[in-house]
């Protein structure tokens, strides 16, 4: 048993444990239940639930948010679109943001999922040192999507 309020420290049977933090009109939490003996401390609960929610509220907020941008292309998409299109996701991927790259098929375009796939394969060939392909080209309903994560 350890705490702020106790005394000697120690090992303590539980209705000798339990009355000490009665006696300081405190709470026995369990720290850690697999040591061998258990840990327990006497602390004031709420408080104790309070501390351990700023904890993880700060953790939450040091965690790497991970961003998505996305290029859409069209499967006839022109030269000088997609040099300019290609300019932002090298953009994006330098700013450490993931990039979601893909071509939407409208009405009969369908026809020309090759060319989706070959543009963007070109794309992952022309960012292959800005990031890395995590998913490669594939057809869901009128959408072929690629996933491009950037470099460390």
């Amino acid at each position: 048993m350890v705490g702020d309020n106790v005394t000697n420290p120690g090992v303590y049977p539980l209705s000798e444990a339990l009355r000490m933090a009665e006696e300081l009109m405190l709470d026995l939490v369990e720290i850690s239940p697999k040591a061998d003996p258990p840990v327990c401390k006497v602390v004031d609960y709420n408080k104790f639930l309070y501390e351990q929610k700023k904890k993880q509220k700060e953790m939450k907020a040091k965690a790497t948010k991970v961003v998505v941008k996305e290029i859409r292309f069209g499967p006839n998409t022109d030269d000088h679109d997609y040099n300019f299109k290609k300019n932002h996701a090298i953009k994006f991927l330098q700013e450490g943001a993931k990039l979601k790259a893909y071509v939407f098929f409208k009405g009969r375009t369908i026809l020309f999922k090759d060319k989706g796939e070959i543009l963007l394969l070109r794309l992952a060939q022309d960012l292959e040192e800005y990031g890395k392909v995590e998913k490669l080209p594939v057809l869901e309903g009128k959408k072929m999507t690629m996933f491009i994560a950037p470099k460390k």
